[in-house]
């Protein structure tokens, strides 16, 4: 695929090299959000559909990108609230254990932690050793005393990759739950939900989706289609888009996992500008997207070597991600040093971390190489 910098409003100067930190909204999202936010400006034509035809489109265009059934989505504002719902809807055994990576992203692990509390199960950190990849350390810690297992499809720091059909098949015959965050990958990096088989599935949107902050989804597996939401939203019962009966009130939620949607989510303005992103990633194509994000991380760590930073030795790392330890003697304002130079990416503990995307070009690459040359 060829570098679609010209969809962005990126200067040519700046080598923006963090989508795992924000992604960037093409032109074709702003101009979709625009319109969006116009409608609410002259309420008298909105319609009765405008409250749910986004939100139809918008499952449809994920079950395309998650090989998974529209019925199976609801819309959510963040991982929080779409983890709350899963532990809302999960029971631990008393004396089980529950299953996180180390430094794995805090937003699945609060709840968890209140859940296990709760429950009187305890949680299980699990640590994996330099060249030993993040599945060998799960499929050996899954057990008879495991009753869930909570995880990213790839680790937020190091950006370690998990074979999440091979943990799934492995819970199931332990009876054990699987609930993930896919935050950090979905968009650049294929996923299956009908062979992974998780329980719950969260997404938020703003990063590899290329989506406004505060939108996301929870894909539900069927098996929960009817469990307890978080909220008693008036939308998510049926017949509600007859407004003139809504006072005709019933326990009838709507089908699939649209009872856990949150209230509110027709948002005008945000859900066009997420069908926008949805379909162009869908035009681009996912592994099109990874083989473009895999060049680029392996040409940067080449560069990286040459200054003494090695990318860390995992087997599974994702092709989108790129994660160099740093030595002890990096300078503590290094990340401000290449913010200077308009090279940005993250620091993360003892790591630097490299996330591109289609927008890079080969001048942004030999852009971080001559500013990190300048910062070491």
């Amino acid at each position: 695929m060829d570098c679609q910098r010209h969809l962005f409003d990126i200067p040519n100067d700046v080598a923006y090299l963090d989508c795992a930190f924000m992604g960037p909204l093409t032109g074709k999202v702003m101009a979709a959000g625009r319109s969006g936010l116009a409608r609410k400006a002259r309420p008298w034509e909105l319609s009765v559909d405008d409250f749910f035809s986004d939100e139809r489109r918008l499952k449809a265009l994920m079950a395309r990108l998650m090989n998974a059934s529209a019925l199976d989505f609801a819309l959510i504002p963040s991982v929080s609230y779409g983890m709350a719902v899963a532990a809302k809807n999960l029971n631990l055994a008393p004396g089980s254990e529950v299953l996180l990576l180390d430094h794995q992203f805090p937003s699945n692990v609060y709840v968890w932690r209140e859940k296990a509390r709760a429950s009187n199960a305890h949680i299980k950190t699990l640590c994996r050793q330099s060249g030993q990849s993040w599945t060998e350390v799960i499929l050996d810690a899954i057990g008879p005393q495991t009753s869930l297992l909570a995880l990213p499809q790839v680790h937020w720091i190091d950006g370690g990759m998990i074979d999440l059909v091979a943990v799934g098949k492995k819970a199931r015959t332990h009876g054990a739950a699987l609930v993930l965050d896919l935050t950090q990958s979905l968009g650049a990096l294929a996923f299956n939900a009908a062979a992974v088989d998780a329980d719950f599935t969260v997404i938020a949107n703003y990063k590899w989706l290329l989506s406004p902050y505060g939108t996301g989804f929870l894909h539900v597996a069927e098996r929960h289609h009817n469990g307890l939401p978080l909220e008693q939203c008036w939308q998510s019962r049926n017949a509600s888009d007859n407004f003139a009966t809504l006072t005709n009130y019933h326990d009838d939620m709507a089908a699939g996992a649209a009872r856990y949607n949150m209230g509110e989510r027709c948002n005008f303005a945000l859900l066009p500008a997420v069908e926008a992103a949805l379909r162009q990633i869908l035009d681009w194509g996912v592994d099109n997207i990874c083989a473009q994000t895999r060049e680029h991380t392996e040409h940067l760590a080449h560069i990286a070597k040459e200054f003494g930073l090695n990318s860390e030795e995992e087997p599974l790392r994702a092709p989108h991600y790129l994660s160099l330890r740093l030595p002890a003697d990096a300078p503590k304002t290094l990340l401000q040093q290449l913010r200077a130079k308009n090279v940005f990416v993250s620091r993360r503990g003892d790591r630097l971390r490299i996330t591109p995307h289609v927008w890079v070009n080969e001048a942004d690459i030999e852009h971080f190489g001559a500013a990190l040359k300048m910062a070491l």
